[in-house]
């Protein structure tokens, strides 16, 4: 009988050999799938509201990977230094005039600070929806348009429509305060975490958030984009 073991190993390890191929197999076709589906629907463009006056200034940038939402910090609409309290970034600094807004996996913010830092869990979970996710908040003293930002003209009813979406993206307190998260992983001396609403994961990025902005304020956009480069081809 013992003659029989190694033959039997090495049929269990070939099943195995063969379960891992079909598992790498379908893992492939799922990633090429969501490219090509990805590619197609940020190819589709949701054209701007036609007629709308210019009346204030937004911007998109981007690092490369991620896309933020910038806007002045005072306008008639809305003052967000009293909502994002300078006071919760590390400087303090009130002169600031400009405010970035990005929304994202809680994870990947707090304990990604390079891509060579990006643990398997962190990834896991933020691909499946199993984490929480925050509000990144960055002051600006000035804003200039360059290939990695762009200015986009909008009216005031157009950015109320953009404030409301951005606004609901924050959690709130039972004062209806933005809630703040107390950590050190910030990237500089001006700017903030706050706890936020909704589940990232392959389907929500916070490109998507970015673009789905983009939509409700009437401006140019995709139909769908996981990605920042659907959205900046809008802006070329």
């Amino acid at each position: 009988m013992p003659h029989y073991v190694p033959f039997m190993r090495y049929a269990i390890f070939k099943k195995i050999l063969r379960i891992l191929g079909k598992l790498i197999l379908c893992l492939l076709l799922f990633i090429g799938l969501y490219l090509l589906i990805g590619y197609c629907l940020a190819n589709i463009t949701i054209e701007e509201e036609p007629n709308a006056p210019d009346e204030v200034a937004i911007y998109i940038v981007t690092n490369g990977v991620h896309t933020d939402i910038v806007l002045p910090v005072k306008t008639s609409e809305i003052d967000w230094s009293r909502h994002l309290l300078y006071s919760h970034t590390t400087a303090a600094d009130s002169t600031h005039t400009y405010v970035a807004m990005g929304w994202g996996d809680k994870g990947f913010y707090l304990e990604t600070p390079t891509w060579s830092d990006l643990k398997t869990s962190v990834a896991f979970k933020a691909a499946t929806g199993l984490s929480t996710t925050a509000m990144h908040v960055t002051y600006y003293k000035d804003v200039r348009e360059s290939k990695a930002c762009k200015k986009i003209m909008v009216s005031k009813e157009q950015y109320g429509r953009l404030v409301d979406h951005i606004k609901a993206s924050f959690q709130q307190d039972m004062t209806g305060n933005f809630i703040p998260i107390r950590t050190t992983a910030n990237y500089g001396d001006t700017d903030a975490f706050y706890e936020a609403n909704g589940r990232y994961s392959v389907v929500t990025t916070c490109n998507t958030w970015a673009n789905a902005g983009l939509k409700a304020s009437g401006q140019k956009a995709c139909l769908w984009t996981a990605f920042d480069t659907g959205i900046f081809a809008k802006y070329e």
